[in-house]
């Protein structure tokens, strides 16, 4: 198998220290591949960059209108959040209007990813729960299928339960491929991630913005998940990140989710674009900056969000001290193919 091409350097001083390979697909909803960098056919695991397909249950499960679930609690679904008051206090509200707790949740505790609010709940004296959890908001809708199925809560994340069963069924109806078991892991907040080529997530999110290619029980769904997401980009991430800044900057054109381990998914919303890409050593530096520059080779962006994108095109190094000791940046192979 041919080694992906190099998509960002890491220079220090004025030498080249690291080097990433990684590939990146551009497809439409039909699964044309308008573009492409790399092996898009290797699967990869997508990690958190599908909670959008995966939120799908709700609507199918019928949890969204049983317990009035609004943009919120949708776009708390999507999240990976930083964990600032905002999302634990959004998270609580969620887990009360389908009567359950903190205690029901199987994601497993750590504090909060934003420094601020890290610091602030280490001053007041609590413990870190399962609410500060990054995921958190998708385990609260994975919480609100089980009880509208009116299944056990209990063992919810197990790859065999019925929450999880449905939750594949969406994510395989969206990007039009069955999972196979012996490309199947363990995420790291507890529930099952399926490999897939690049491919099949690239034009699985052209599929969720276009309509034309789903289930037509999800056409209007995919359209409340993606317009949730852009409409409340703080909940869907936090402060000083990439995919809540761009969201905001494109105004309602870019769904862009961030997956662990060097992963990102999204689509440009009006003219159905789906993207997806993962760096080989899943360094989330080097994925920003390589989606940075892809947004603005493929989005056409106006001043606003070319401001956005300008300051992820390029990541500064710095040591401990302060001092600007490198930077990473996108090679040329990733200008030139897009």
């Amino acid at each position: 198998m041919q080694a992906n091409p190099v998509l960002a350097k890491a220079i220090r001083g004025n030498w080249i220290e690291n080097r990433h390979r990684g590939a990146v697909c551009v497809s439409d909803a039909q699964g044309r591949i308008i573009a492409s960098l790399g092996d898009c056919t290797q699967p990869v695991f997508p990690r958190s960059a599908i909670k959008s397909m995966q939120a799908l249950a709700m609507f199918r499960s019928g949890a969204v209108e049983k317990f009035g679930l609004g943009e919120e609690d949708i776009a708390l679904a999507c999240a990976s959040h930083n964990g600032e008051p905002e999302h634990a206090a959004g998270v609580q509200n969620f887990l009360e209007k389908i009567g359950c707790s903190v205690a029901d949740l199987e994601c497993g505790a750590h504090p909060p990813v934003a420094s601020a609010a890290r610091k602030a709940l280490q001053k007041s004296g609590k413990a870190p729960s399962a609410i500060h959890n990054n995921c958190s908001g998708k385990h609260s809708g994975m919480l609100a299928v089980a009880k509208a199925l009116g299944v056990p809560t209990k063992g919810y994340s197990e790859r065999d339960h019925p929450v999880q069963k449905m939750v594949r069924a969406m994510v395989e109806d969206v990007i039009g491929q069955e999972f196979t078991e012996d490309r199947c892991g363990t995420d790291g907040c507890s529930i099952p991630t399926w490999a897939a080529p690049l491919s099949a997530f690239a034009s699985g999110f052209a599929s969720m913005a276009s309509a034309s290619e789903l289930a037509h029980d999800l056409r209007v769904p995919a359209k409340m998940i993606f317009d949730a997401a852009t409409n409340k980009p703080h909940l869907v991430r936090g402060t000083d990140s990439l995919d809540t800044d761009l969201m905001t900057a494109f105004e309602g054109r870019l769904m862009i989710k961030i997956g662990a381990d060097g992963v990102f998914c999204g689509v440009l919303r009006d003219n159905s674009l789906g993207f997806a890409l993962k760096i080989d050593d899943g360094n989330i530096n080097v994925a920003e900056v390589v989606v940075a520059q892809l947004l603005r080779a493929i989005s056409n962006p106006d001043e606003k969000a070319h401001q956005a994108l300008q300051q992820y095109c390029t990541k500064i190094l710095k040591n401990w001290r302060g001092l600007e000791v490198g930077r990473i940046a996108a090679t040329s192979a990733v200008e030139q193919a897009f």
